[in-house]
């Protein structure tokens, strides 16, 4: 069910070289796999007999029992509807193969040799295996079956969409080019890695860096099985720690050093990984060019799809923002620095005299002027080239006022007022508008108003004019055309409206402001978004909130993340909601905003067709110049039957 695949590491008790005992904690851990309806599930390297058997692997009967046991295994298991992979010692070509076995429904499907044998330090592999290279038959009788051998082997579920597997063992993970960087190359989507990986002090933060860069170049789901503590610790001692990665994001992590079989497992995003593979149209590229001739044997095999039970994967609801504080802070300053690098290499191109900003008192503008006044620090120019302009118009109230005035003094930048209600009122009677009919007229005049002076003011200071709007803005819509939708650089261009409030809370905590300025951020926050374009209400309160006429704007910086950045389908994205969101929202009202941003999305097209510049800050971004091209005309049909029949 859309296209998810539950992908498991299963890390056994073992006992070296006693191949029954093995085998019984491996059939355990098998069952206890079933019942949580895992689809793929991969055992360490030569569980079987255990990696540490030494020179007992030149023993026949090991070698013998280790056959045995593989078909008591694949008898054991074959009622089951799950890829298993088992390391185990082979004999072919008067050789012995350090492989894994893939068993489906009681069938071997293959054995994968290992291609890359470490023969250093505490390794001594090639004084017992030889490597899949040396093979010479490309099949071989083995535990009562025919069954291929090499290194060339994809297993792809026929009627599972997207389901590739290929295999690589430990060490082949550790070459330069790494057998799966061309298993992905030719389409394999989940790789497994059965591996028998020592633990040294530090060495695990190293597996981390080597299987999430691994999972993020092949663009794959990576699961990477290690053996435990039942190993032999006669000069090594291993913990277990195994992995299981998805295009650079870990999804699980077992636990070093446990006296018990474990079992981790994640549901692997299949549709995910082949979206992004389209996308980066430098994926296949290298394969033309560097390895056109090689070639894979595909292995076809028949498994239902995945039912969604016991669905584990994290499901952020705020996929625009880290969730632990150090990552945050180092996000928050790097998207800091982008905007304001971007803004004073625009002021020295233009040399602009002044950066002219509006300032109304919310969260937008309130970022916006941050980066003008560290622009202007970090070009070593007085702020007082900020000019900030406040311009109360019929919905301006008392509480966003005067956040906006004492924000700009505490700033030291300098300051106007100019009062748009005897503009917006001459206009009014200019071209015979009711100014007691509050609707879109009303609104757009005064957004227009204000952005014509913010214009004439640069034209006679010499200046640039600074856009406030946000990216949660123009997937909407939610700006004035030639209003607030213009500007001569758009700092909070590539910056959704969630993550516009983390970096306002940022700078408020980081202890570069005065207590004042800090306390002004802090209430700024706190304040309803709106565009106060109508008068406020009776106790001069915000009468018009913004999320209440569009929707939550975590709602719709969550659709917008999911659906442009994996182009994921309606049905799919409120599943993803669901997960991500609990009970925080019923269905119905997911439904609604969803389809609203359906709506918007499409109908706004026209406003992000013509953006000013500004910098991109993430993976998502929606430039006419850059990241999104999309005609203003297209239709919305296919999206919103979708969402009507949901």
């Amino acid at each position: 069910m859309f296209n998810y695949v539950k992908v498991a590491v299963a890390i056994p008790k073992l006992k070296v070289a006693d191949c029954i005992y093995n085998k019984q904690e491996m059939i355990a851990i098998i069952n206890n796999a079933a019942e949580k309806k895992v689809k793929i599930l991969t055992f360490p390297e030569l569980c079987v007999t255990a990696y540490t058997c030494g020179d007992l692997f030149f023993q026949s009967p090991l070698l013998a029992s280790a056959e045995k046991t593989l078909a008591e295994i694949a008898a054991a298991t074959k009622d089951l509807d799950m890829l298993i992979l088992i390391g185990v010692p082979v004999l072919a070509d008067n050789q012995t193969f350090n492989c894994a076995a893939l068993l489906h429904k009681g069938k071997i499907l293959g054995l994968v040799p290992k291609t890359l044998l470490p023969n250093y330090s505490e390794f001594y592999e090639e004084r017992w295996f030889a490597s899949a290279d040396d093979l010479i038959q490309e099949e071989i009788t083995y535990a009562g079956q025919v069954v291929p051998i090499s290194g060339d082997l994809i297993f792809t579920a026929e009627n599972f969409p997207n389901l590739k597997v290929g295999v690589e063992i430990c060490e082949d993970l550790w070459g330069p080019i790494p057998p799966s960087s061309y298993l992905s190359l030719y389409g394999a989507t989940v790789i497994l890695n059965p591996s028998a990986s020592n633990e040294l002090a530090a060495k695990p933060g190293y597996r981390h860096q080597l299987v999430a860069q691994q999972s993020s170049r092949c663009l794959c789901a990576y699961a990477y099985a290690s053996a435990g503590i039942g190993e032999s610790t006669q000069d090594t001692v291993f913990s277990g720690h195994s992995l299981i990665y998805e295009n650079g994001v870990l999804l699980g992590e077992s636990e070093s050093f446990s006296r018990e079989n474990q079992l981790i497992y994640a549901d692997v995003d299949l549709e995910l990984l082949a979206n992004e593979r389209r996308k980066h149209t430098t994926y296949m590229s290298h394969l033309s060019r560097a390895h056109a001739q090689k070639f894979y044997r595909e292995i076809k095999f028949s498994m239902g799809e995945d039912e969604l039970n016991d669905f584990k994967r994290p499901i952020s609801a705020k996929p625009f923002t880290p969730a632990d504080d150090a990552s945050l802070s180092k996000r928050c300053h790097d998207i800091f620095m982008i905007q304001t690098t971007g803004l004073a290499r625009r002021m020295e191109h233009t040399n602009a005299k002044t950066l002219v900003i509006g300032i109304s008192g919310g969260l937008d503008s309130t970022l916006a002027l941050l980066v003008c006044v560290k622009a202007c620090d970090f070009l070593n120019i007085p702020r007082d080239h900020v000019l900030g302009i406040t311009m109360p118009g019929f919905g301006t109230t008392d509480r966003t006022y005067q956040n906006a005035v004492q924000l700009m003094k505490s700033l030291e930048i300098s300051t106007r007022e100019i009062s748009i209600r005897a503009a917006s009122l001459q206009h009014f009677k200019d071209i015979g508008h009711d100014a007691s009919v509050h609707d879109i007229t009303y609104e757009n005049t005064q957004a227009r108003e204000r952005t014509q002076i913010l214009m004439d003011i640069s034209n006679q200071t010499g200046g640039i004019v600074v856009g406030t709007g946000d990216l949660s803005e123009l997937a909407l819509g939610w700006a004035t055309y030639n209003g607030d939708h213009m500007s001569m650089y758009g700092v909070n261009a590539g910056i959704p409206k969630t993550l516009v409030r983390v970096l306002v809370n940022w700078v408020a905590s980081t202890g570069e402001l005065d207590q004042k300025a800090s306390d002004i951020l802090l209430d700024i926050l706190d304040t309803p978004v709106s565009p106060e374009l109508l008068p406020p209400d009776e106790n001069g309160n915000i009468n018009q909130k913004t999320e209440d006429l569009v929707g939550p704007y975590e709602l719709h910086d969550f659709f917008l993340y999911q659906i442009i950045r994996f182009g994921f389908s309606p049905a799919k994205v409120l599943f993803l909601a669901e997960q991500a969101f609990g009970s925080a929202y019923s269905k119905e009202t997911l439904l609604k905003w969803l389809k609203n941003f359906y709506r918007r999305f499409f109908m706004q097209q026209f406003k992000r067709s013509c953006l000013p510049d500004g910098p991109k800050v993430g993976a998502l971004c929606l430039s006419p110049r850059s990241d999104w091209r999309m005609p203003t005309d297209a239709s919305s049909r296919i999206w919103m039957e979708e969402v009507e029949k949901l």
